[in-house]
């Protein structure tokens, strides 16, 4: 599963169109906590995160949400920028 962001401690990622299912979606890991956010509405919907991280986490993707986007439907995976 190939690593398209890392910042403040969350690690993002995208698995291949393979492996996974609709809805378009990233996976996240924040130290113990997992979680999985919807591309279309940055909701989570599998797993938790605590505010703070899922907060970063969503400001991040609102950013970044066409990119991801284009990244799930071609499957070119590449690094995204964090946020600083």
């Amino acid at each position: 599963m190939p690593e398209i962001c890392r910042f403040y401690g969350i690690i993002i990622r995208m698995f291949s169109i393979d492996s996974e299912h609709p809805p378009k979606h990233i996976h996240i890991k924040y130290g113990e906590h997992e979680a999985v956010m919807e591309i279309e509405n940055l909701n989570i919907i599998d797993g938790s995160l605590p505010k703070r991280a899922r907060i970063l986490v969503r400001e991040w993707a609102e950013i970044h949400q066409d990119e991801l986007k284009e990244m799930w439907d071609t499957q070119h995976f590449r690094k995204i920028e964090p946020l600083e």
